[in-house]
């Protein structure tokens, strides 16, 4: 049997008020809509609820037993719908990321400033993680989203590619190696280098093949700030990915282009497939896509 919720609250605003034409005003019915719900659920039911004359509506004894039984139900389910309601709103007020350390400092400041003014009361929860622990992240369902390096990953993960992040070195400018603005892998030959794995390091690794066995690897750090400060105290040359140059002060350093590979990173933002973004997750995805459309356009590579 099919359950007629409307007619259910037709019933009680019945019994409670003793009046069809009391309680279709208090539903904003007409009489003859709600004396069609009653119909309906009596035919349903098989029984007669009211007893209907002239001057007056009562229960008959069946309505008076179903009566206690429909209230609970009744409040049960506004009780039900209610708790959806404001677990829908307390999913609103928090979203969580994750965001490469060296992608996190360039575009999620300027991202969330703009997500603040549509949200002013969400709380964002920001990972700040390597490609290896974004990819747990997202695995445990954790992250509404994740910026990380978008190839290769799981079937059941969706990419947006954004940008290639290209590889360079950074040195002192009292060291430059070359006279022009690139070198090949090659040219590198006993220099000392500062190596920042393993995520950066490993996708290097990959790229050159043999040739990594010929590179003076000296020192090895987790992330491109270090690297950049032993290239500053004259421990050697570094290589990074360019975007993780965007705000760093580069006064006394100088960045040359790489190739013979040319070696860049995907950066992409990665969502599981089954999931449904909140409309505030939503929004900053689309903000962190606009932040590097700009980027793009400001330093092309």
């Amino acid at each position: 049997m099919r359950i007629d919720f409307l007619g259910l609250q037709a019933f009680i605003a019945i019994a409670e008020r003793g009046s069809f034409q009391m309680a279709a005003a208090y539903l904003n019915l007409s009489q003859t809509a709600l004396s069609h719900r009653i119909r309906r659920i009596e035919d349903d039911l098989g029984v007669q609820l009211f007893q209907r004359t002239t001057r007056m509506v009562a229960l008959t004894p069946a309505g008076a037993e179903l009566l206690p039984k429909i209230r609970m139900l009744v409040a049960d389910l506004s009780t039900a719908i209610e708790d959806t309601r404001l677990a829908g709103a307390n999913q609103e007020r928090s979203i969580s990321i994750a965001c490469l350390p060296t992608v996190a400092s360039v575009v999620l400041g300027p991202a969330l400033f703009e997500l603040h003014k549509y949200y002013p009361d969400v709380l964002v929860k920001v990972h700040d993680k390597s490609a290896t622990e974004i990819v747990e992240l997202l695995s445990a369902e954790a992250i509404d989203f994740a910026v990380t390096i978008s190839t290769p990953l799981r079937a059941d993960f969706h990419i947006q590619a954004l940008r290639k992040d290209p590889l360079v070195l950074v040195c002192r400018s009292s060291e430059v190696p070359v006279t022009g603005e690139r070198m090949g892998w090659a040219e590198l030959g006993s220099i000392p280098l500062i190596r920042i794995g393993p995520n950066i390091g490993n996708r290097m690794d990959e790229a050159l093949g043999s040739r990594r066995e010929t590179l003076n690897w000296r020192y090895e750090v987790q992330h491109a700030p270090i690297a950049i400060a032993f290239v500053r105290a004259g421990l050697g040359m570094t290589v990074v990915p360019r975007l993780a140059l965007w705000r760093q002060d580069l006064d006394g350093l100088k960045v040359i282009q790489l190739h013979d590979p040319r070696v860049s990173r995907q950066i992409g933002i990665v969502t599981r497939r089954n999931h449904l973004p909140s409309p505030v997750s939503d929004h900053l995805r689309q903000m962190i896509v606009r932040q590097f459309q700009r980027i793009g356009r400001l330093a092309p590579l």
